[in-house]
């Protein structure tokens, strides 16, 4: 008896039916796409508890963030973008 209730016999035959249907190119490439999947994984992981560990000593990103907002009526807040577009709704006939 194997892996619960299935024996190491009906193992090789998955494996076999497995291997006979995709080949063995596309299950390498299939195993070296999932392998690089899970390392990015754990490196963003690793990068992403690094950058929460840090201190935010942000102050440019900070002042170019202030520099943005512009203040209308109180209690509103209005972010000032430079790349954005007006577009005319009305229809022209």
């Amino acid at each position: 008896m194997g892996f619960g209730g299935i024996s190491i016999w009906q193992l090789l035959i998955i494996l076999l039916i497995v291997v006979v249907l995709f080949g063995t190119k596309k299950l390498k490439s299939i195993g070296a796409d999932l392998g690089g999947a899970v390392k990015g994984f754990r490196g963003a992981m690793r990068d992403g508890e690094a950058n929460a560990s840090a201190p935010a000593n942000n102050t440019t990103a900070d002042a170019a963030a202030q520099d943005k907002i512009e203040q209308g009526r109180p209690g509103e807040n209005r972010v000032i973008d430079s790349t954005a577009t007006t577009v005319n709704t009305k229809d022209k006939v």
